[in-house]
């Protein structure tokens, strides 16, 4: 479907979409910042959730928070657009500055996509699954330690500066040919859940076992 001048709002357009069970909305803005495959995550959608849980629940249990929680976190982001183009970041509250770097995290080094790589032409559902559960488990370490009121996220990303990078690197470590070798490297990456959310006087222990985690 493509709409003339790519409005939505278009009368045949809007009764196809409600009529359609899978939608993947195209964004030329995307494309012409050379963020391949070029699909807007806030306007695409699908229908089949429901139908699809009993699987997800089977091969990867907790998914389908992960998702909505990856979704909320970058409508999140897509809301705090004009904001920041008016007063900027720096005159945005310490989890909103969380919000916006996770967001980012998951466009650069999640959503975007090499098809020409061997590590990045496809994503198996266990890789899709555990690179969310980290990005999303730091979020919400981050934005409970800021919660707390004496740590601000800049010192985060001063203690946590190699997670993060580590973070931005899961995709290319993981071997998408070889289940089983994948499956050991991204358990390296996996946070711990029972730490998902630190105090703020613990933030630095929870960097220091992630780090471990991530790095041995």
């Amino acid at each position: 479907m493509s709409p003339p001048g790519g409005d939505f709002s278009d009368p045949v357009t809007s009764a196809t979409l409600g009529i359609v069970q899978v939608f993947w909305g195209l964004d030329k803005k995307l494309a012409q910042r050379k963020h391949f495959p070029s699909v807007n995550w806030n306007l695409s959608y699908s229908k089949y959730l429901k139908v699809l849980g009993p699987h997800y629940d089977a091969t990867e249990p907790g998914f389908v928070e992960l998702r909505t929680r990856t979704k909320e976190i970058l409508q999140k982001e897509d809301d705090l657009a004009e904001i920041v183009q008016l007063v900027g970041k720096s005159a945005l509250g310490e989890n909103d500055k969380i919000t916006l770097e996770v967001a980012r995290m998951l466009k650069d080094d999640f959503l975007q996509q090499n098809g020409m790589s061997e590590y990045d032409r496809y994503c198996p559902f266990y890789k899709t699954s555990a690179m969310l559960r980290n990005f999303v488990t730091f979020h919400d370490c981050a934005v409970k330690a800021v919660s707390q009121g004496d740590i601000t996220f800049n010192k985060i990303k001063d203690s946590a500066g190699d997670l993060m990078f580590k973070l931005s690197q899961m995709k290319f470590e993981v071997r998408n040919n070889d289940i089983a070798t994948g499956t050991q490297l991204i358990s390296r990456h996996s946070l711990h859940r029972k730490e998902r959310t630190p105090s703020s006087r613990s933030w630095m222990h929870f960097t220091q076992r992630s780090r471990r985690s991530l790095g041995r």
